[in-house]
């Protein structure tokens, strides 16, 4: 018998057995974004997967295209926000030499590449007004026209679409077109943010741990109770993608047979790193830097909750569940000092002063 987290895994590894297995979920809310899924995945109908940011929308459109009569032909992902808006007319229906200034060789669209198959397209609540009108009538007409081409050509595209915003907000303020929204959401499909269905927790987390192995090169038996605890405890405004993330950093700072996921690492304050500026962000992006840093502060919270003690069942190396003798290491090659730990905030604060 095997856990719920590693059947999943193995039937999301095995392909396709039942895509939507990789929807690992036993809450009731899940449950039934996955029986409609399940529903429409054979249909040709247009759909409308909504939630937060890192629910797993993508997940679900390529689960849809995998249970679909296209799943052997091209689905074609686009973050409709990740394109500049002044390119997002020929990234989505191709242009022809000359079309407009740089346009130096012909131009084949997303929704090209996707006839036949299946066309994905997330934040659709990014549009342009402009962008809106030209999305509408390839889906009501079933065709387009590539920049500069007055030739129309027949597309065959299964449209499916995503937002983590209220579409219908949008529609009531007049910043979505009430007629596109209508053509969008004929068969909509909610996933519920990580926070409304915590009984997934234990069983995801066992999920993403076997698909993170092989990242940091290391064979867990699993995440200790305490964790377990904790991680159920959580808000996750990040949702399944902020868990991954955590489970990431966490599976490379502990030593088998368990990951050990430290109080530290769930407080940071939420929208912390997401508010930075782009070039902060980028400056910042370097993963050996990242990791040291976070490493630095995972150990200086075990220390401090520790009262700067590294043995024994209350200490630094007990609370982050790595042996003292490789915590000691750790900390050694930080250039922590773990003594400064022992002293009140106020004798701390006099001592840097």
């Amino acid at each position: 018998m095997c856990s719920a987290g590693r059947c999943a895994y193995a039937a999301g590894i095995m392909g396709d057995i039942n895509p939507l297995q990789s929807l690992v979920t036993s809450a009731p809310g899940m449950r039934d974004a996955v029986d409609r899924l399940k529903r429409v995945a054979p249909t040709e109908a247009t759909v409308l997967i909504s939630g937060e940011t890192g629910t797993g929308k993508e997940l679900a459109a390529r689960a849809l295209h995998r249970l679909s009569a296209r799943a052997t032909k091209p689905l074609i992902a686009l973050n409709l926000a990740a394109v500049p808006a002044g390119l997002l007319a020929s990234e989505l229906f191709g242009h022809e030499a000359g079309a407009f200034t740089g346009a130096v060789t012909r131009r084949i669209g997303q929704f090209e590449l996707a006839d036949r198959g299946t066309l994905f397209l997330d934040e659709v609540s990014e549009l342009s007004p402009e962008m809106q009108v030209a999305l509408l009538r390839v889906v009501q007409e079933g065709e387009l026209q590539r920049l500069g081409s007055h030739q129309t050509r027949a597309v065959d595209v299964r449209l499916i679409t995503a937002t983590n915003k209220s579409l219908e907000e949008a529609v009531a303020a007049g910043r979505f077109r009430a007629d596109l929204y209508y053509r969008l959401n004929v068969f909509p499909v909610h996933l519920p943010p990580l926070r409304e269905r915590r009984e997934d927790i234990p069983a995801l987390a066992d999920y993403l741990l076997r698909q993170l192995e092989p990242r940091v090169n290391k064979r867990f038996l699993g995440i200790d109770r305490e964790s377990i605890d904790r991680l159920a405890a959580y808000r996750w405004p990040g949702n399944v993608r902020q868990l991954r993330n955590v489970l990431e950093q966490c599976a490379v700072l502990s030593d088998p047979p368990y990951v050990h996921v430290p109080r530290g690492v769930l407080s940071e304050p939420i929208g912390h790193v997401a508010h930075k500026p782009a070039a902060e962000v980028v400056q910042g992006s370097d993963l050996s830097s990242m990791l040291h840093l976070n490493a630095q502060r995972l150990i200086e919270d075990a220390l401090e909750e520790a009262a700067g003690r590294v043995h024994g069942p209350r200490g630094a190396a007990a609370r982050l569940g790595i042996p003292a003798s490789t915590l000691e290491s750790k900390i050694r090659r930080l250039r922590i000092n773990k003594y400064r730990f022992r002293l009140s905030p106020e004798e701390r604060a006099q001592q840097t002063a």
